[in-house]
């Protein structure tokens, strides 16, 4: 699988875990419809399948998709809550992606 179709893969997996968390959070924080869980369950379902569509072995996948999750997780906070990040939360990001990059596609002998 080429990198790009495995990043890309990695931020869909991020979106699915995200919305997946955040509408649980909506409900219980927010007081919104208890009727969001269902949705919330079927995106932590298609995170969870997303994940097992990579084709390196398990403990790299997820050790890697953390990078992209920190990456998307600060996207989030600009998109939808209206903070927009700071420095610190973009270097942050980048060091996250970095390390991602280096555990998915540094040339292995296995």
């Amino acid at each position: 699988m080429s990198e790009i179709k495995i990043f890309s893969l990695f931020l869909i997996t991020a979106l699915a875990e995200i919305i997946g968390c955040y509408l649980p959070y909506l409900w219980l924080r927010e007081g919104k419809s208890v009727w969001l869980l269902v949705p919330a369950a079927l995106s932590l379902a298609l995170f969870a399948w997303l994940l097992s569509l990579h084709p390196a072995a398990s403990g790299r996948v997820y050790a890697a998709y953390g990078g992209v999750y920190i990456f998307m997780a600060i996207l989030w906070l600009w998109i939808v809550d209206g903070i927009r990040p700071i420095t610190w939360d973009l270097v942050g990001s980048g060091v996250a992606l970095v390390g991602m990059a280096i555990i998915m596609f540094a040339p292995r002998s296995v």
